[in-house]
């Protein structure tokens, strides 16, 4: 962190004082003073340490430490990023940076050229993906995951990636925020993804740092940053509010798919509908109606049909799919809860253990 205009006069200040009482004036003897005297040696000087200086340093080794795991992920549809999970070749990143390829083009920093990727496996539920270079270049370095429990609201961290196709670039922010529920669309209309227990970051987050590393500055991969947050007055994104996937997660996630080929427990509850937004006579958002009930899910098990329409889980209100799907995400596989819901006009409730994704 550089100092500040009035701290950097403050300390030369400080230093011009020093010299003066040193002897160092370059004035010349006073008039009245005609005797000869020997100029004092000056004495040696200590700077003060700047601050900033250990800061820098702090920066400048994390970044050399991280970025070689940091990688750059082309599909046939864009670009993001990805961060090494193993030394076997296995690269973590976003779904949505990966989409409906199976095969991709990946920059590694020890890799002149782009080398080939395949496709293990993705989970769009958690906006992640598994890719595997077909071929181990030398001197591939695996990035070290933390523990995102621990993540405080006012750490320093780096977001490293490839923002509009620049490669290796470097952003400094803070955590601003923990434990955020945030919802996606999919561009289409629908739902999209809604993922719990975010890391908010201020540090810039644009197109292509998607599947990169958000790291503290002990080294460690706090999260997987995903998305900006969008203004809905300017139609844009808003400046300093971005999301990272928590590391925990991701370390869950792709675990699972390095070693089972998909994912195989989710920890994500589920209802077990296929819903859409259900509107009032003022064309309102009122509830979600179930359009099926899946055999032998939760909802099935608490007696819900086609028809009817969810208006509450637990103690949140239920108006869209979205705030469904927002509502589990805040919820566990096996959590006893009540589901709202009115059939026929008639208002009715029962009690449900939550089911899994």
């Amino acid at each position: 962190m550089d100092a500040s205009p009035t701290r950097v006069r403050g300390l030369a200040a400080l230093a011009c004082s020093v010299a003066l009482l040193a002897g160092c004036s370059a004035a010349g003897p006073s008039p009245a003073a005609r005797t000869t005297t020997t100029q004092a040696a000056p004495r040696a000087t200590t700077v003060p340490r700047q601050p900033g200086n250990e800061l820098q340093r702090a920066y400048q080794k994390v970044i050399k430490d991280v970025l070689p795991s940091v990688v750059q992920v082309q599909s046939a549809d864009g670009l993001g990023s990805g961060v090494v999970y193993d030394g076997r070749g296995h690269v973590v990143t976003n779904a949505h940076v990966v989409g409906d390829g199976r095969t991709f083009r990946v920059t590694t920093a020890t890799s002149e050229e782009p080398l080939s990727a395949t496709l293990v496996s993705s989970y769009p539920e958690q906006d992640l993906a598994v890719v595997k270079l077909d071929k181990v270049p030398a001197g591939l370095r695996a990035a070290e995951f933390g523990d995102s429990s621990k993540v405080e609201v006012g750490q320093i961290v780096l977001a490293m990636g490839s923002p509009l196709g620049l490669s290796s670039s470097v952003t400094q922010g803070i955590v601003s925020a923990t434990g955020r529920t945030v919802s996606a669309g999919d561009g289409d209309g629908g739902p999209g993804v809604t993922i719990a227990n975010m890391v908010q970051t201020s540090a810039p987050i644009n197109p292509g740092n998607s599947g990169g590393a958000l790291v503290g500055l002990d080294g460690r991969v706090i999260g997987i940053p995903t998305l900006a947050a969008t203004d809905p007055g300017l139609g844009g994104a808003a400046a300093g509010i971005g999301f990272a996937i928590p590391s925990s997660m991701v370390r869950t996630v792709a675990g699972q798919i390095v070693r089972d080929g998909r994912v195989t427990d989710s920890g994500r509850a589920a209802l077990g509908i296929t819903g859409r937004t259900f509107v009032d006579a003022g064309f309102r958002p009122a509830g979600v109606a179930v359009v099926e009930v899946r055999r032998k899910s939760t909802a099935d098990r608490a007696g819900l049909r086609a028809g009817d329409v969810v208006t509450a889980l637990g103690d949140r209100s239920v108006t869209t799919v979205t705030s469904l799907t927002e509502a589990l995400a805040e919820e566990k596989p096996g959590a006893r809860t009540t589901v709202t819901f009115t059939r026929d006009g008639d208002g009715k409730k029962a009690d449900v253990t939550l089911g899994e994704q």
